[in-house]
């Protein structure tokens, strides 16, 4: 089965309001896709839907040609990072990734391994309550590597890091995708991913305005973010979080 992330054709209905129409787009093995848009776009309702967590009206959300629901062992196959850690404050950081690993049948080795190679070693008995947001980012991060997963898929991951934190975020996804993996990235900061992505999906109050490789869709302009601009008629003052 070909590693790729499909989205096709879905479409959400929320009281009566399409709050998505029609997207399509894929992720593919070995590529950084970044899934661009302002918030409010329909962003997270999308890697929602893609994650089992929502429904979608209509269409189909893909990971290897299989919904995320169909996996006995989830974490073996995506890893996710997706609002926030989802664990009680006073838990530790290695409580929180043994209950992970055990829940999926990992080796607690992976524990002290995904801690290393997210610089949280030095945090591994802190409380979760104690971490600071960008910690926080770091160990979703861990907690979306424990089953050494081919499919990637995190929300807004840079929000919080430090630059020294974004600097190593830069490394750690490239290397990601040299070694084969899918990696779907959602950000409403263009400028931010623009440095680490091969691919681009925008998208705009729910539809889909562009995508392919990066510098293709951007075209003539001087940056992702221009493109932005330059397509939807947004003012760069007053652009939602761009």
């Amino acid at each position: 089965m070909e590693q790729v992330i499909e989205i096709r054709n879905v479409s959400k209905m929320i009281r009566g309001k399409k709050i998505l129409d029609q997207v399509s787009f894929s992720a593919r093995a070995g590529r950084v896709t970044a899934f661009l848009g302002p918030n409010g776009a329909g962003k997270s309702t999308t890697l929602r839907i893609l994650l089992g967590l929502d429904g979608a009206s209509e269409g189909s959300a893909m990971i290897a040609g299989k919904a995320y629901a169909g996996y006995q062992r989830p974490l073996t196959v995506v890893g996710a990072s997706f609002d926030g850690v989802g664990a009680p404050p006073d838990r530790s950081v290695r409580q929180h990734l043994h209950v992970m690993a055990a829940s999926n049948g990992i080796s607690n080795e992976r524990i002290g391994e995904v801690l290393r190679q997210t610089g949280m070693e030095r945090k591994r008995n802190a409380k979760i309550g104690t971490l600071s947001l960008g910690e926080e980012q770091r160990l979703g991060i861990a907690s979306a590597l424990l089953g050494n997963p081919q499919f990637l898929i995190l929300d807004e991951p840079t929000n919080g890091l430090d630059p020294q934190g974004i600097r190593w975020f830069r490394e750690f996804i490239r290397e990601q995708a040299r070694e084969g993996k899918t990696v779907l990235l959602s950000s409403h900061v263009l400028s931010e991913v623009e440095m680490i992505t091969d691919d681009v999906v925008i998208i705009y109050r729910g539809k889909i305005l562009a995508k392919g490789e990066a510098k293709e869709v951007r075209g003539d302009a001087s940056s992702l973010e221009e493109f932005f601009f330059k397509i939807t008629g947004e003012d760069r003052v007053h652009a939602d979080a761009i």
